[in-house]
C-alpha cells in the first residue's frame, strides 16, 4: 500500500516522459512524497494529457473537511465501482500519478527495514489513480487524488499485502474514456514480479521532514554530507 514515494526526475524529463507540455510551476524533486503534500498528476482536459499539481489523499466534493483526504490515499482497485467516494471519479477523473519508486516495511527480526520499491528497468512509471476537486465553505478549490492498490504480484508478497497499481503501457487505456467501466478495471492487475526490485534505504526515512537524497542510502542515519550509493537488490 503505496503512502511514501520518489519522484527524483525534472519536470522536463516527467513531461517528455508523460507526452504532456511543460507546465507552468516549479517541483523540486521528491525523495519522500508524503501524503497531503502536493504532488504532480497526469490528467486529460480537454482531450489533452495535461499534468496538474494536487494534493495526495482524496477529498470527495461531499466531504465537510480536507481531513477525510488523511484516509483516501489509497483506493482498492477491487472496490472502486461500490464506494461512494471513489465511484464517481472512476467514470470520469482517472489520472496517473508519476513515480520513480515506492516504499515499503518489511518486518524483520531487527525491526522494520524500509524498503525501495521500483522496476529494473529505472524508468519512470505511473500508479493509476483517481481526481477529485473540493470547494470548502469559503470558495477555496482543492485539487486531489488517490493511488489505486491491488493483490500483490509473488514478489511483493514477501513485503506487504498490497501493491500500487502500476501502469506502462496501458496510460492511454487507463486515461480513455473510451472505454467502458470493466474495461477499465481489467487495466488494475499486478505488475509483472520480474520486471520489479526492491532495495534496502535509510531508517530516517521514518521521519516525513526529511526529502533528501541521502535518504536512498542505507548507512544514512542523519548527516547532510552522506551519500546515497549504489546497493544491491534485496530479493
Amino acid at each position: 500500500m503505496p503512502g511514501r514515494y520518489t519522484l527524483f526526475h525534472t519536470l522536463e524529463e516527467i513531461a517528455e516522459k508523460f507526452n504532456v507540455k511543460l507546465p507552468d510551476f516549479d517541483f523540486q524533486p521528491r525523495y519522500n512524497a508524503t501524503p497531503s503534500q502536493l504532488l504532480p498528476v497526469i490528467i486529460i482536459e480537454r482531450g489533452e494529457r495535461v499534468m496538474k499539481m494536487m494534493r495526495w489523499g482524496l477529498i470527495p466534493p461531499w466531504a465537510e473537511s480536507v481531513a477525510i483526504g488523511n484516509k483516501m490515499i489509497n483506493a482498492r482497485s477491487e472496490t472502486l465501482a461500490e464506494k461512494p467516494s471513489f465511484r464517481n471519479a472512476l467514470k470520469s477523473r482517472r489520472c496517473l500519478i508519476p513515480v520513480d519508486g515506492y516504499y515499503e516495511w518489511l518486518v524483520t527480526e531487527k525491526g522494520k527495514q524500509p524498503l525501495l520499491i521500483s522496476l529494473k528497468s529505472k524508468e519512470t512509471f505511473a500508479f493509476a489513480g483517481l481526481w477529485e476537486i473540493w470547494k470548502s465553505p469559503v470558495g477555496d478549490v482543492i485539487y486531489s487524488f488517490t493511488a489505486i492498490t491491488t493483490e500483490p504480484n509473488e514478489f511483493i508478497a514477501r513485503i506487504h499485502h498490497r501493491m500500487g497499481a502500476i501502469l506502462t503501457a496501458n496510460q492511454d487505456d487507463w486515461l480513455s474514456d473510451k472505454l467502458i467501466l470493466k474495461q477499465h478495471l481489467d487495466i488494475l492487475k499486478p505488475y509483472p514480479s520480474e520486471e520489479m526490485t526492491a532495495r534496502p534505504v535509510s531508517k530516517m526515512l521514518k521521519d516525513v521532514r526529511l526529502d533528501v537524497p541521502e535518504l536512498l542510502d542505507e548507512k544514512f542515519m542523519g548527516r547532510t554530507d552522506a551519500q546515497p550509493k549504489e546497493m544491491g537488490t534485496l530479493f
